[in-house]
């Protein structure tokens, strides 16, 4: 069975960090491509980074660039979500996506259509 599961969310302080993890099973992240999405109360889902299969290219939403870094680590089948800075528009459940893509260098994009595979989410919550 295909799965992602999150974890690492919590509550945390304006200008405070967190490291989101998304653990996958039944398949190896090596042939997928990766996005991270979030869902504030009221709002759409939004994309914020993604990683192409071979972990090589990276692109991050204006809203979190320079504050956020995403990474992968293949020999445990994980993919993380550095986020530093953080600010009280970032509150939000994040999400982590996947879909498998014959080009190892192609980039999915922020389209959530793109993913077939999702994790449950977790919740981020930034408050003083």
């Amino acid at each position: 069975q295909l799965q992602l599961v999150e974890s690492g969310g919590g509550l945390v302080q304006p200008g405070g960090s967190l490291r989101l993890s998304c653990a996958a099973s039944g398949f190896t992240l090596d042939s997928y491509a990766i996005g991270w999405f979030r869902q504030a109360p009221g709002k759409e889902r939004e994309g914020i980074s993604c990683m192409s299969g071979d972990g090589d290219r990276t692109n991050y939403a204006d809203s979190v660039k320079g504050r956020f870094t995403m990474s992968r680590d293949d020999a445990k089948n994980m993919v993380y979500l550095q986020m530093n800075s953080l600010e009280a528009e970032d509150t939000a459940v994040y999400y982590c996506a996947a879909h498998p893509d014959l080009l190892p260098s192609n980039l999915r994009g922020f389209d959530q259509r793109a993913y077939g595979l999702w994790g449950q989410g977790t919740q981020v919550t930034v408050s003083s």
